[in-house]
């Protein structure tokens, strides 16, 4: 029987307190092949909130779960009303200096990988290479009965049609694309099927009470198994999908460093945490290690 997921998390023992310090993580990277995994916090400054930090999603927002989103028409036409509104606002969010400077370490060659918790693509936006999508991407749609793929902005056209008029304004936007609507502001929008097969249509995501494809996992492993140190960006760490890999590093003998303003409930893996926005820490870094991050694009100083 599969359990609700586990959506916080509140420590349990005395942790250590964050430094200030971001010269350990510029050491590990200097010393090279370091496996970067990101979560929400890294997007926060490209105006997608988070889940748990101050102001984070949870504490307003329930995030729709599979079963939930499987076990009923309605369940789906809220989760797509929400998340076609969304989209709108996601679609337009641009990388910030944190993404642009973990593309600058890759350019560098400081990088054996990067895995990322998040779904907005904007690693791959920043122009990172070879990002591995945990939880998968908004930018496609899957249908769960025949499993062909679309481009989201195809089905957001074939929403745009079907539900012509549909403005409401949300109250937020949040970190798995989905706007807060009331019930009345979804209304009767229409949710469109697979073009294929009829079948139900779902976002290329894993949303939370689903199961990572077991071979992205794997792939995930292989690459914790290849690097000699990992560093966590913005990522509470509270699900096991991503904490799994800081467990992995450590009994592995891996040093994990995290960045991420709050405790996490890796912490205690972990050689440090600094407590910086990641911005500002991750930009020191790179102006540490001879690299700039400016509003554009991050290059070799």
């Amino acid at each position: 029987m599969r359990m609700r997921p586990t959506l916080s998390w509140t420590p349990t023992e005395d942790l250590a307190p964050g430094t200030t310090d971001p010269e350990p993580v510029a050491d590990a990277l200097r010393r090279g092949d370091v496996l970067v995994l990101s979560g929400a916090g890294i997007s926060t400054e490209s105006g997608i909130p988070d889940y748990r930090g101050e102001g984070g999603s949870l504490s307003r927002h329930t995030p729709m779960t599979y079963q939930d989103f499987i076990a009923g028409t309605q369940a789906r036409r809220r989760y797509w009303a929400r998340s076609h509104l969304g989209w709108r606002t996601f679609g337009r969010a641009r990388p910030n200096a944190g993404h642009r400077a973990v593309a600058a370490f890759g350019r560098q060659g400081l990088l054996s990988g990067v895995i990322t918790q998040n779904v907005d693509g904007l690693h791959h936006a920043a122009g990172s290479q070879g990002v591995v999508e945990l939880h998968g991407s908004l930018e496609r749609v899957v249908c769960l009965s025949c499993g062909a793929f679309s481009p989201r902005r195809e089905v957001a056209t074939r929403l745009e049609e079907a539900n012509a008029g549909f403005a409401p304004v949300a109250a937020a936007i949040n970190p798995d694309g989905d706007a807060d609507l009331t019930d009345e502001q979804v209304g009767d929008f229409r949710v469109v099927p697979c073009t294929v097969c009829g079948g139900i249509l779902k976002p290329d995501v894993v949303f939370f009470g689903e199961a990572v494809p077991p071979q992205r996992v794997e792939r995930c492993r292989e690459l914790v198994r290849g690097a000699a140190s990992l560093l966590v960006l913005g990522s509470s760490l509270t699900v096991m999908s991503g904490l799994r890999f800081v467990r992995q590093a450590s009994q592995d003998g891996i040093p994990v460093f995290i960045v991420n303003l709050d405790p996490t409930r890796g912490d205690r893996y972990a050689v440090t945490r600094v407590a910086l926005p990641l911005g500002t820490a991750l930009t020191t870094v790179a102006d540490g290690l001879g690299l700039r991050v400016d509003d554009d694009t991050a290059e070799s100083g």
